[in-house]
């Protein structure tokens, strides 16, 4: 299953369909028309030809400014073309190319943009999670799927009630917003794709990573006593792709640490 010819089209693939999460990234936020206008420097408003729209390696070639007016380039466009490659590879890679591969690749892939949007706008639009719950509610009726659509269903209601709780609880505790809406749809539509044992996990390892960020850059900034919002999607992104890939081995270790295993 590590044919290495599928993986290199699989990365390929991926890495061409990482410049569509570019678009994504910067039109969803913004409200724009994913099909027009074509893709332009943002700058001097000249449409991209197609030998400059070349994943990672136009980049390289343009020594990261734009042909027309020399504006410089976000990192951000070969970083997210090259995630998006890797990313897919090291699903099938551990996966294979069945159901789980897939699915875990198409997870991936959606990850991308939900991080980079949450982390720079702290929004996660809802064209990246409501329709994913249904989508993730349908494959896990496929035999073979992360989980089996009652795991499925109970996430969805997990995630959605979970999160809502620790928001309205955050609000009445903090008297503001603690964690936002689009964090609850994420979390029912993680709950389609992992089940509810999962989003359990994904819900302490976020929780975990994120207070350890959050009081890191409070020490850094020397903003200590004052308040610091750090987007709560990133942490559920990097959690769900550690859960996925590796929690059975973390909830099997844990329990032998507290001697129930």
């Amino acid at each position: 299953m590590h044919d290495p010819f599928l993986l290199s089209v699989a990365f390929i693939f991926a890495i061409c369909f990482g410049s569509f999460l570019n678009v994504l990234i910067y039109r969803l936020p913004n409200e724009m028309s994913l099909i027009k206008p074509d893709s332009h420097c943002p700058k001097c408003n000249t449409p991209i030809k197609f030998y400059d729209n070349i994943p990672i390696l136009s980049y390289l070639i343009l020594g990261a400014k734009c042909r027309h007016c020399r504006a410089p380039i976000s990192i951000r466009y070969p970083l997210v073309e090259a995630l998006a490659g890797a990313l897919v590879v090291l699903a099938f890679f551990h996966f294979g190319f069945n159901i789980r591969g897939f699915e875990t690749a198409l997870l991936s892939l959606l990850f991308i943009p939900i991080f980079f949007i949450d982390l720079e706008r702290r929004i996660i639009p809802d064209q990246l999670d409501l329709p994913w719950i249904v989508i993730g509610l349908a494959i896990s009726f496929v035999p073979g799927a992360l989980v089996g659509w009652r795991e499925s269903l109970i996430g969805i209601a997990v995630g959605g009630g979970v999160f809502f709780l620790v928001m309205w609880l955050g609000e009445k505790a903090f008297k503001k917003e603690a964690m936002g809406f689009g964090d609850v749809k994420f979390a029912a539509m993680l709950g389609a794709f992992i089940g509810w044992k999962g989003l359990l996990l994904v819900l302490v390892l976020a929780s975990f990573i994120g207070s350890i960020v959050g009081i890191a850059l409070i020490i850094l900034s020397g903003r200590r006593g004052k308040s610091t919002y750090v987007p709560f999607g990133p942490f559920l992104v990097i959690a769900a792709l550690t859960t996925i890939y590796f929690g059975a081995e973390i909830i099997n270790a844990y329990l032998k640490l507290v001697h129930l295993r």
